[in-house]
């Protein structure tokens, strides 16, 4: 059985004789969607056959935020969220590598040896059918084919998955969140959007304002969503509260960079300082905008906060009649 402790590998250097003989899979899995899946149950398949350990393969910074940094697609989720999402999906470890200037002058051929063969001397490796890999993507599922002939490994590729029509993919999700479309991106992922992260001490300004936040710092240059939202937010062992949550910059203050997000909870007292909350994005109430003074940014606050009360009255209104 694998330790909590060892479920998260960092590293070659970390890998031990244990970890040998593994089954893997290797991808950005941001967003764990439905497509994600259907790779991971494939991969827990050949693991039960093959009676070996389960492996998801990371990198960490993803390719692309390497290469164009800020310019880079937003994320669904940071590191730390994706290993919770692929533990909660049986997956038995994660193997995160450094994505460096050592690591993207590998060859396909040298990214293999080194890492699946000598390394994690894989027995099978799960594929999705769109996998590049190597210096300048040169490495794909033929070539996988042809090197895991040579050195004993199965190669297993899985076919992308359809809805509408269309592949379902991390940038049609982000496509869908930056439109508000919630209910559209939860069918893609098979579950809600949220954003899970710890409540930080802030400049206290929703305080002195009249309307307390809870802040999480996103950790990236871009957020998959911008804007005001009617939301739910998870803030200990299930209790659920509805809220307001801000995400971006806070333009009428001018004091951020990096988006961040800042949830008021509605009829709910405490104090939740460093807990880690989850926050589920329900409904689109506005663009974030800048406001000519801070006395019309705290009227238009209590005008989203009496939104999200409407939309939350209009929501629960079927649940509790079908109750009745």
């Amino acid at each position: 059985m694998t330790r909590a402790t060892d479920f998260l590998i960092r590293g070659l250097h970390n890998l031990r004789p244990e970890h040998r003989g593994a089954v893997a899979t290797v991808g950005s899995f941001d967003g764990i969607h439905l497509g994600h899946q259907a790779i991971l149950g494939q991969l827990k398949e050949r693991a039960a056959y093959y009676r070996a350990s389960s492996v998801a393969m990371l990198f960490e910074p993803q390719p692309r935020e390497y290469f164009v940094r800020e310019q880079a697609p937003a994320r669904l989720m940071r590191i730390r969220e994706k290993a919770e999402a692929l533990a909660g999906a049986g997956v038995d470890r994660v193997f995160c590598l450094q994505f460096n200037r050592a690591l993207r002058s590998l060859s396909a051929q040298e990214f293999v040896e080194r890492v699946l063969v000598d390394g994690l001397a894989i027995k099978c490796l799960v594929v999705g059918d769109d996998f590049h890999f190597g210096r300048d993507r040169s490495g794909d599922y033929e070539m996988l084919v042809r090197v895991g002939e040579k050195h004993g490994f199965e190669v297993l590729e899985t076919h992308s998955i359809q809805m509408g029509g269309e592949r379902i993919s991390s940038t049609r999700i982000r496509r869908e969140l930056e439109q508000g479309n919630f209910a559209e991106a939860e069918k893609l992922l098979g579950k809600p959007f949220r954003i899970t992260g710890r409540v930080v001490y802030g400049q206290r300004l929703g305080t002195q304002l009249g309307v307390p936040t809870a802040n999480v710092n996103l950790h990236r240059y871009r957020a998959p969503l911008s804007g005001v939202f009617a939301v739910e937010v998870d803030v200990s062992s299930g209790e659920r509260v509805k809220g307001v949550a801000n995400v971006g910059v806070r333009p009428t203050v001018g004091d951020l960079i990096k988006p961040v997000l800042e949830v008021h909870l509605l009829d709910w007292q405490g104090d939740i300082y460093g807990r880690r909350i989850q926050v589920e994005f329900k409904h689109k109430l506005r663009e974030e905008m800048r406001f000519a003074s801070i006395e019309e940014l705290v009227a238009q606050i209590y005008d989203d906060i009496a939104a999200a009360r409407r939309f939350f009255a209009a929501a629960d209104g079927p649940r509790q009649a079908k109750m009745v």
